[in-house]
């Protein structure tokens, strides 16, 4: 059987919709199956929808904590037989009871050279910081904000005429590159986490 992925989105899911051409290319030897949003306008659930992937709300204001909110997820993914969790633009922090349910398979995208520039805007904290180089980076989440592990990196120059939108634009280009391939090796099974260093072994 293969890999079953379950993708967390917020928003417009650009990074979902690279995740299902990925799928469909057989780039990545997986099923999509479900995306779940905290969002009921999420422009994603239709991506999702018109690829014929289940694709649920699941509404935060249902559950009297984020922990309870987070429980519903893991439920909604343990039905689906789900072995590999993708944060695609997800905009809460992820807790105990979906880190506990699957350790070292929760991924996330964040638009900056992780550790730098962690949280939101970081394409803007890049410019305010004057750097000449950022990028995006795949991990795996852990319960500290943007801090897990790195799988893969890429990095994006910072152009003098530069503003949030267009930097934002360019990593974007790199980031639907970049989260496919992370996927393909995390599901590949070929890799370890030695202290905070991911590293691919030999088959």
């Amino acid at each position: 059987m293969k890999p079953r992925i379950a993708v967390l989105i917020s928003g417009r899911g650009s990074n979902l919709q690279s995740i299902i051409d990925a799928v469909a290319a057989g780039t990545i030897d997986a099923t999509i199956a479900v995306v779940i949003s905290n969002r009921a306008g999420a422009q994603g659930l239709t991506r999702a929808r018109d690829a014929g992937i289940d694709a649920l709300f699941i509404n935060p204001k249902d559950f009297p904590d984020r922990d309870a909110h987070d429980r519903a997820i893991v439920s909604a993914l343990k039905a689906r037989n789900v072995t590999l969790v993708c944060l695609a633009g997800f905009m809460r922090l992820i807790g105990a009871p979906l880190l506990d349910a699957f350790p070292q398979r929760i991924l996330n995208i964040h638009p900056s050279l992780l550790p730098s520039f962690r949280g939101l805007d970081a394409q803007q904290q890049a410019l305010d910081h004057g750097v000449r180089v950022t990028g995006a980076t795949v991990h795996f989440v852990t319960s500290q904000l943007d801090d897990g592990p790195i799988i893969l990196q890429a990095a994006v120059p910072v152009l003098d005429d530069d503003t949030a939108e267009t930097l934002s634009a360019r990593i974007l280009i790199e980031e639907h590159r970049l989260y496919p391939e992370a996927i393909r090796r995390v599901l590949d099974g070929r890799w370890l986490v030695d202290g905070r260093r991911f590293r691919r072994t030999r088959a």
